[in-house]
């Protein structure tokens, strides 16, 4: 069991107030502000480094750096400089197919998205990391390379503030067309509700890892997909498809929630093995609840 998260003002967290605020700007600012100000301390950061070259001391250097053998056999004074595995390329990648367009609360999978990746994209500048942005559906439909300069969060803020629901999900496109362009390791985060094909999107994510990534993935599932709490008989539409089912949702109820809980176990068990973190986001919680609970347990682990 994890421990409890630290309490935050859930009256500016809670998604339908959220939702009153208006400005994503202001909206990020409030949650990272907020609920993640007791994490603020590298919560996507260990503590490894990997050695890079030598150089001579110089004073002012720690004297720890030093490097005992290479004085021992040379008489001069070396430090180890190494290779931080912070200040990190972070690519995050939002989903805006048609099926993120969905939300049974009054608020939107792609919504709720929006802010997720805004808050991270506020948090991972405050912690001096280069940010960048997808945002796709089956193709590529806006992009901010990974960026430090002053104002290059409000530049990204702004694509994310003119994303609107897409087309059809292809996840593996797109994914494996940005593990192509991939020269140097980092961290990307992938913020999708995973409908699409299993197999094809793992493989991409494996491409990702393969190319030394650390991949995050949180998989938005709205309340009323996981419940199927309909009473009356309706006619059910694929935003992606179009195609379209009437039927009773009592009839349909136990072999629907059968098949979705194995389609969400077998992405759990699947990014798993491919080394990929997997974090399931109820869009009807509370919206401080998931990302609080995983960044403390991310920081315990590291």
């Amino acid at each position: 069991m994890s421990a409890p998260a630290p309490r935050a003002p859930a009256q500016f967290l809670d998604p339908a107030v959220l939702a009153r605020i208006g400005s994503l700007e202001l909206t990020a600012r409030v949650i990272v502000e907020g609920f993640l100000q007791g994490l603020h301390r590298s919560p996507f950061r260990g503590s490894s480094v990997e050695f890079a070259e030598y150089r001579q001391y110089m004073p002012g250097d720690d004297p720890a750096r030093i490097d005992w053998k290479v004085l021992a056999r040379s008489d001069r004074y070396f430090v180890k400089k190494f290779e931080q595995e912070t200040n990190q390329p972070c690519h995050l990648l939002l989903d805006a197919s048609a099926s993120m367009d969905f939300g049974s609360t009054g608020i939107t999978k792609l919504r709720y998205g929006t802010w997720l990746t805004a808050a991270l994209a506020f948090l991972l500048n405050r912690q001096r990391d280069a940010v960048g942005l997808t945002v796709f559906d089956d193709e590529v439909r806006a992009s901010v390379a990974p960026g430090l300069r002053p104002g290059h969060v409000r530049h990204l803020l702004a694509a994310l503030d003119r994303t609107r629901p897409g087309l059809r999900s292809n996840l593996a496109r797109p994914l494996n067309r940005l593990a192509e362009t991939m020269t140097r390791r980092g961290l990307v985060v992938l913020v999708s509700d995973l409908l699409d094909e299993v197999e094809p999107t793992v493989q991409a994510l494996r491409h990702l890892r393969f190319k030394g990534m650390e991949v995050i993935v949180f998989q938005l599932i709205d309340p009323a997909e996981r419940e199927l709490p309909y009473t009356r008989s309706a006619r059910f539409v694929d935003p992606e498809s179009a195609g379209a089912v009437v039927t009773s949702p009592a009839a349909v109820r136990g072999a629907y929630l059968a098949k979705f809980e194995a389609f969400l176990a077998r992405y759990r068990d699947e990014l798993a093995g491919a080394g990929v973190e997997h974090v399931l986001v109820d869009t009807g919680r509370p919206f401080e609840w998931p990302l609080m609970e995983y960044l403390a347990a991310r920081r315990r682990r590291l």
